[in-house]
């Protein structure tokens, strides 16, 4: 059973929402699930209407399981191979290819803008300073955070996206989901050598960190 914070939201749209979901022991099947790719544009509203700024994937036949989870909101790891003039990428010769960021995405069809295309729009939850269009990205889907659906006001949508990102966040804080440390493996800026962490992580992420082919 999922746990549940005893300091669950109460107001608005996100009124009774847990701010961490999963088992403590760690990711249960179908989970984790493996995703990668080259970032691609979107639909440009991330940054302009919501101020959340996301980077998608391609949803093709390189990611069978996609067409049969339900669409929704989901979190986990994302490592990305940032281009060596990037400007956040660390000013270090040593820094392996990918780095690791907490992650929130969704999956489906975004009923309030009424797409006709399913997508998989990923929020890196990190205050990147510029773009990184064609990066490759691969993302470890940990858990499912809730079902899509449509709201009244794009104000209503935007703070269930927040809090979906602080769930994401509070999540992935636990031991059992946070990435074990071993060669290659390198924490974003942002996620600090895992805060709040009591002790080593104990996931493995082996695979986000893997040498691109060729």
């Amino acid at each position: 059973m999922a746990e549940q914070s005893a300091a669950a939201d109460t107001t608005g749209i996100t009124a009774g929402r847990p701010r961490i979901v999963g088992p403590a022991h760690g990711p249960e099947p179908p989970f984790p699930l493996k995703m990668e790719g080259k970032v691609i544009s979107g639909f440009g509203r991330g940054s302009k209407e919501l101020g959340i700024p996301t980077a998608n994937l391609p949803v093709d036949a390189q990611t069978p399981w996609i067409d049969d989870v339900k669409s929704g909101v989901y979190f986990g790891w994302a490592s990305l191979a940032l281009p060596p003039d990037h400007p956040d990428r660390p000013f270090d010769g040593d820094t392996p290819a990918f780095l690791l960021y907490p992650m929130v995405m969704s999956i489906g069809y975004n009923p309030f803008y009424k797409n006709t295309v399913r997508s998989a729009e990923v929020h890196v939850l990190h205050p990147f300073t510029a773009d990184f269009y064609g990066a490759h990205m691969r993302l470890l889907v940990l858990g499912f955070v809730r079902e899509e659906k449509d709201y009244a006001s794009l104000d209503a949508l935007v703070e269930d996206i927040r809090f979906d990102c602080e769930v994401a966040r509070e999540s992935v804080r636990r031991r059992q989901w946070w990435p074990s440390p071993s060669p290659g493996v390198t924490l974003g800026l942002s996620v600090d050598g895992g805060d709040g962490v009591d002790g080593p992580g104990e996931l493995d992420v082996s695979w986000l960190v893997r040498p691109l082919d060729g």
